[in-house]
Order: C-alpha cells, then structure tokens, then sequence
C-alpha cells in the first residue's frame, strides 16, 4: 500500500445546522416582548438586525455547495411567516435579504455566485435592497471601468445597517435598466434613515443617494439591454410570495392575539348569556369566519411556495408557460393572504371589545403594519389577472410584480 493511501484522510462532514423553524420560532419569542415598543419608537431595530444575524439565519436559501444551509423556498417562506407573526417588520427585512440573494442566483454568472454568496456566508453579510424598478431617479453611465451611478432610490427596504445592497440603475442608451450589487459603505453611497409611513416602522426602507458611485462590470448581475429570461423573472414570484407571508404572518399574529385575549381578559355581553366571552356564540361563530379566512391562504401559499421551489430548481430548463403558471398560484395566495391580514386584523377589535385598544396591547400595529404593506403593489392586478387567466387562460405578462 501506498504513502498517500495509508496517510489519505476521509472528507471533512459537512456542516450541520439546527432546525431552521426553531430557531425561527425563538428568535419570533424574543421579538414579540419589544415588538410593540419598538412599533411605537419607530427607528433602526440595531439589536434585534443584530439577533437575526446571529441566529444563523441569513444564509439559509444559499446552496451548500457555497458552505450555506441550502434550505428549499418553502422553509424559508414558513420563516419569514413565523416571524411576522411577532413583527412582521424584521420578518420584512428577513425577507427581503433573501430576495437578494435569490436574485444573485437567478441573475449571476456561476462565477458571481460563487464569489457573493461564499461572501455572505463568511462574513455574514445582511444584504439590503435599493432595486424599487419604478424608480428610475438612478442613472447608470458608462465607463471603462463599467458604469457610474448617480441618483436616489426610493422604498430601499433593509439598506439602513446592511452590509451589501443590490440596486437598479437607468441606463439612458439603451432605454433600459442595469441590476448590479455593490457594498453599502461605498464611497459615494449614502443612506438615509427617513422612512416614516405610520407601519413597518422598523423596515428601513428610506432613500439612498448614489454620487459617482463605481460600479465595476464584475459586480453587474444583469446588464443593460439583457433580453429577461424566464428564469430571471423569477424574481418578482419570489418577492411576491415574501409578501405573501408576511400578509399571513401578519393574520396569523392579529388571530392568536384576539385568541388569547378572548379567552383570558375579555368579558361577555351583557346580552350574551354566555359566561366567558369565549363562550359566545356569536363570538365562536365570528372566530370561525376569521379562521376560514387563513385556512385557504395558508394551503394556496405552501403551495406555491413548492412550486417555486420546483421550478428554481430547473435553472434555465424554466419555460415562459410554467413561469406564468407559477405566477397564477403565487396571485391566488398573495390575493387570500391580503385579505385574510387586512380583515383579521381589522375585525379582531369586534370580538376583543374596547379595552383592547389600550396602547399598553398595541394591537393596532397588526392593522397598521399589513395596510402599508399591502400598498407595495395593487392586489387589484392580480385579481385581474386571476379573471383573465379563469376567462381565456392567459398568462400573466412577466414584470416585476407579477
């Protein structure tokens, strides 16, 4: 036998991780007792970003072969939910970080991906977000370097106390516009911490100004004028089922509240008869209403959820036709998820009664939190484009909402 073989060591045991929705679930815990605090004080959650980084978290969706958890999109969708049952803000910026590095997936050579996502891996990096495509205040010109960015970008979820930033810029010549990734603390990139829509207070998703800002041609995830694929279009399925979960999160959060308040501090209706408030009739009825209203939204977000995963998986074998199908199920779970966060949290207050306005509960920061969210894009569309779909057939036209 030989040296080498006597002497040949086995491969190293790949890394182990713990349970993602435990961790998930704790870390929801810890939230949930300064959630409301932090609602009313509004801000840069620092200690709670700095929670998320230290559980582990953040390179959850990235592959193994790059040393992350490799986790399938519906288990970091079930994360995003479970954290939006406790503040729906983190689990925003959660969220969004994983969107970034989907897109470094969808969008990046094999040699981008390996060199940003080992990079998130390890340093940890939180990655926020400067790409809103209706924003075109950016401007990306050329140079031989690659291009210089110039101008403002608006709703930047995440971008303050991120490490990286994926952004969009306006590229003049070619009537079109440029994905690229580039750090935070850049010079020439500034970040302003003026968010202040009455919820999602602690999204950090204000404005930031880029002033000559290099951009190199090695850190351009989608040049200007690149045909979309529709593989790369995958992208707004991923945001918009994000989204999704957070509306269900948020509903599911608003329903275990009036849950727990019913039965241990409301107090029946005089009219009632009943000798708990738990014990109403009309209540149990009302609760029934409320729970059908997160059941089916629930079932239609898992599954589209595992169709995604599926057709992410496929790489460039995605087809426009299975695109547009994956997209018809992601707008049957957002539309559900919407109206099950904007009614549960809206009726719970009929079933709590008065006293649990009180500012000590918050309660009114589920109401608050969902209706702002639900403002990012008109569900409207999407109910449009389930009619079409359930007329004709037609698939959605891909853009970056839908």
């Amino acid at each position: 036998m030989s040296n080498a073989l006597r002497t040949a060591t086995p491969d190293p045991a790949p890394p182990t991780f713990p349970d993602p929705l435990k961790v998930a679930a704790d870390l929801a815990r810890r939230m949930g007792e300064t959630a409301n605090a932090r609602d009313q004080a509004g801000g840069h959650a620092a200690l709670e970003r700095g929670a998320i980084r230290a559980s582990g978290l953040l390179t959850l969706s990235i592959p193994t072969e790059f040393g992350g958890q490799g986790a399938d999109w519906p288990t970091v969708l079930q994360v995003v939910r479970i954290l939006a049952r406790a503040d729906s803000a983190l689990a925003h910026i959660f969220g969004f970080h994983h969107l970034q590095l989907a897109g470094i997936q969808l969008y990046g050579t094999p040699q981008q991906q390996r060199r940003f996502l080992t990079l998130t891996v390890e340093q940890n990096l939180f990655w926020g977000n400067a790409l809103n495509p209706l924003d075109r205040r950016t401007a990306a010109v050329d140079a031989d370097y690659g291009y210089t960015l110039d101008g403002i970008k608006s709703f930047s979820s995440g971008s303050v106390g991120s490490d990286w930033l994926t952004v969009s810029a306006w590229h003049e010549p070619t009537g079109t516009a440029l994905i690229g990734v580039l750090p935070t603390r850049q010079p020439g990139v500034e970040v302003q911490a003026d968010w202040d829509a009455f919820g999602q207070k602690q999204t950090d998703s204000g404005n930031v100004h880029f002033s000559g800002v290099a951009l190199p041609a090695t850190q351009v995830l989608q040049a200007p004028g690149a045909a979309a694929t529709p593989q790369s279009t995958l992208r707004s399925q991923v945001a918009q089922l994000i989204m999704t979960n957070l509306y269900l999160g948020i509903g599911e959060g608003a329903f275990e509240a009036a849950r727990a308040y019913t039965v241990d501090e409301a107090r029946p209706w005089f009219a009632s008869g009943a000798q708990s408030a738990a014990a109403d009739p009309l209540v149990q009825h009302r609760f029934g209403q409320l729970w059908l209203k997160l059941r089916p939204a629930a079932v239609l977000a898992d599954h589209a959820a595992r169709e995604l995963e599926r057709l992410f998986r496929l790489g460039p074998q995605v087809t426009a036709r299975q695109r547009g199908e994956l997209a018809i199920a992601v707008a049957e779970a957002k539309v559900l998820a919407h109206t099950a966060g904007i009614d549960i949290s809206n009726q719970m207050f009929e079933l709590t009664g008065a006293r649990s306005t009180s500012a000590r509960y918050g309660y009114d920061r589920f109401w608050r939190n969902v209706r702002v969210h639900t403002l990012h894009d008109p569900v409207d569309y999407k109910i449009r484009d389930l009619g079409r779909h359930a007329l004709d057939g037609s698939l959605p036209e891909p853009t970056a909402y839908s």
